[in-house]
């Protein structure tokens, strides 16, 4: 139970299909979903699923899964956004009423308290839809309802002064509480957590076969999104930079479906880069070995879908991970890092956790030479490299999901205070 609420649901566009994990959201959704349910929290998880995959089941303990706008995405094969403004309007349409007379009327029988928590955008008309329907059958006072901010993304379409009044306006770091502050909404700051598992690190064995196929080079991986925001230009830069100044590194990336990769490629190749693609099965760690033991080109393109295990492994067997976005919310993939055993380079926006060469390396600028330098000078000092990394372990420690649930205990009870 979380501050009197032995019910949740959590409402988001992505959740823990490949088909909907596009970035940190997937992650975030998934591991709260897990963390509510072990803390004997009743969750139900509703997003927009994989159209092959059961409309409803069960995940984990105390929680289900509830695939939304299944109808729509065999249309749009390619993944959670791909035909987004039609899912919008479904989960808007269907997704309250579901809530109020699946799980809300049916808990307040029980004299049980819900939590409802919505994330991004996408799902801010469903928000007030519901909030409206649980005023109109008289159930709002029992209901809990915080809507969460990840990113800036379609800030421009919300109503924030009716989204306001119907839930209250969470995100994930002090950065985007400024970032609220710009459209005049105040929010309360609830961090993200990370699943006390990954503290166990990826198998040693797994980050022995892929040192083996990084065959020691300085080897550098970065995953996300192919969007300006990530810095992808800063990465190619800096590959150059350290080439130029005779370090051999190569750069591991896997990145999304996104036309601006293409762009980052073409970018690469004209600072005298060599670019290859590998297709390896994902599921297959050796075939992905493999794959990266073959190639020789300084940035290799890795598609495949990487399980937890792999990506952790990946990260604990570079010399860094690049995770150098320009404007971060929160930067889970850093947490993610550290907790591997790895070294993250972050931002300085939303990545609070991050400090400067104690536990991460933390980039001012978008400019390559500034990356380089710090790459430059952190090769072959292995003691300060441990120190990093043991550092880095530590702070994962204390972003556990059960201690981001006493975080937010605390927040639901100033809320539910002031709407007395």
């Amino acid at each position: 139970m979380i501050a009197g609420h032995s019910v949740a649901v959590l409402l988001s566009f992505e959740g823990p299909d490949r088909y909907s994990s596009v970035g940190g959201l997937g992650s975030r959704e998934t591991s709260f979903a897990r963390a509510l349910g072990d803390a004997d929290v009743a969750t139900t998880l509703i997003f927009v699923g994989d159209p092959a995959l059961p409309e409803s089941e069960s995940f984990a303990p105390n929680v289900t899964l509830r695939r939304w706008c299944q109808w729509i995405s065999w249309y749009h094969p390619r993944g959670v956004y791909d035909g987004e403004e039609g899912k919008v309007n479904d989960f808007t349409a269907s997704v309250p009423t579901y809530v109020v007379d699946q799980i809300v009327a049916p808990a307040v029988e029980r004299q049980e308290r819900v939590l409802i928590v919505a994330e991004e955008w996408q799902t801010a008309p469903a928000t007030l839809a519901l909030d409206a329907l649980l005023r109109a059958r008289g159930l709002r006072d029992d209901v809990t309802i915080f809507w969460n901010a990840n990113n800036t993304y379609g800030f421009d379409r919300i109503n924030w002064s009716a989204l306001q009044r119907a839930a209250a306006i969470t995100t994930v770091s002090k950065y985007m509480k400024f970032e609220l502050a710009q459209w005049d909404v105040s929010a309360l700051v609830i961090p993200n957590g990370i699943n006390e598992a990954l503290l166990e690190g990826p198998p040693r064995e797994l980050v022995a076969l892929f040192r083996s196929s990084l065959r020691g080079k300085p080897a550098l991986v970065k995953v996300g999104r192919f969007d300006p925001d990530k810095n992808w230009l800063q990465a190619m830069e800096a590959v150059a930079e350290l080439r130029a100044l005779e370090f051999t590194p190569q750069l591991v990336v896997r990145g999304g479906r996104e036309p601006y990769g293409e762009f980052v490629f073409d970018y690469a190749r004209r600072h005298g880069l060599r670019v290859e693609r590998l297709e390896a099965n994902g599921d297959d760690a050796d075939a992905v070995a493999s794959a990266l033991a073959g190639s020789s080109a300084d940035v290799v393109h890795l598609q495949a879908f990487l399980p937890e295990a792999t990506l952790a492994a990946l990260y604990a067997a570079s010399d860094a991970v690049l995770a150098n976005s320009g404007k971060e919310p929160f930067g889970l993939v850093g947490l993610e890092v550290m907790a591997a055993g790895g070294i993250p380079v972050c931002g300085s926006t939303g990545e609070e956790y991050a400090e400067p060469f104690h536990n991460a390396i933390v980039c001012d600028t978008d400019d390559g030479r500034e990356l380089a330098e710090y790459l430059r000078s952190s090769y072959g000092d292995e003691r300060a490299a441990d120190r990093m990394r043991q550092a880095g372990y530590a702070t994962a420690t204390r972003y556990l999901w059960q201690s981001v649930l006493e975080t937010l205990a605390n927040k639901i009870a100033y809320v539910e205070r002031t709407r007395r």
